[in-house]
């Protein structure tokens, strides 16, 4: 076969479409695009909580260091950690060890729900502290003890906080949910499979990144009142 010719037949291999476009699963390529479009989703909502945070008066800062800074701390820590079992599964997928693969596809299952259930704790906590939705004219109400502390605090705080931690934790059980569903059908599932729920998981604990520092850090009440 001349060289025209061979170079004409990897042209056509290219790009004839079929299963692996640009030579990605379709699969992979379906997940990447779901991530950008989400990525969207999370900058927007982060954009415009900064934007409402600089452009208020007086903004709320209801985590103080010990223990709600401390405990979202540990927060953060389970799911880097589930990250780091998340490269372990996919490590093990691609060694073809499944059982191995799904073992630590379990871990990472369970630092994403230690990771809920702590969030779901914290939530509970500032609700206790009067921060709740309402169907009142004002979509956040600040009753008692929020009133005392931040008389003039802007109510998007907690419209934002709800919303962007909502979502996420929303993200999250998603992500348990998908990691059993490839766990329990390890045996049928490829390498890709596996490699695909990695990269959602991770870039859940990637959006996390941002949110944990934009929401809490920077809300950090330092003045050692109550």
């Amino acid at each position: 076969m001349s060289t025209e010719a061979r170079a004409e037949n990897l042209i056509a291999a290219d790009w004839d479409g079929g299963t692996f476009p640009y030579r990605i699963g379709h699969k992979k390529l379906g997940m990447w695009l779901f991530i950008v479009s989400d990525a969207l989703t999370f900058s927007a909502l982060l954009i415009g909580y900064c934007y409402v945070r600089l452009s208020s008066t007086q903004w709320p800062t209801p985590f103080k260091f010990s223990p709600s800074v401390l405990f979202s701390t540990v927060m953060t820590l389970c799911l880097l950690a589930s990250s780091f079992t998340m490269v372990m599964a996919v490590t093990a997928s691609a060694r073809r060890n499944k059982r191995s693969a799904r073992r630590w596809i379990f871990a990472t299952m369970l630092g994403g729900l230690t990771f809920l259930v702590l969030h779901l704790i914290e939530w509970k906590h500032l609700i206790d502290e009067g921060l709740r939705y309402s169907k009142a004219d004002k979509i956040i109400v600040l009753p008692h003890e929020w009133a005392e502390r931040w008389p003039q605090a802007s109510p998007l705080f907690g419209a934002t906080f709800f919303a962007i931690t909502g979502l996420h934790m929303f993200h999250v059980l998603t992500g348990v949910m998908y990691l059993g569903w490839v766990a329990l059908r390890i045996r049928r599932s490829t390498h890709e499979d596996v490699e695909i729920s990695g990269l959602y998981w991770h870039f859940v604990d990637l959006v996390w990144m941002f949110v944990f520092p934009l929401i809490y850090l920077l809300s950090v009440d330092f003045s050692g009142t109550h």
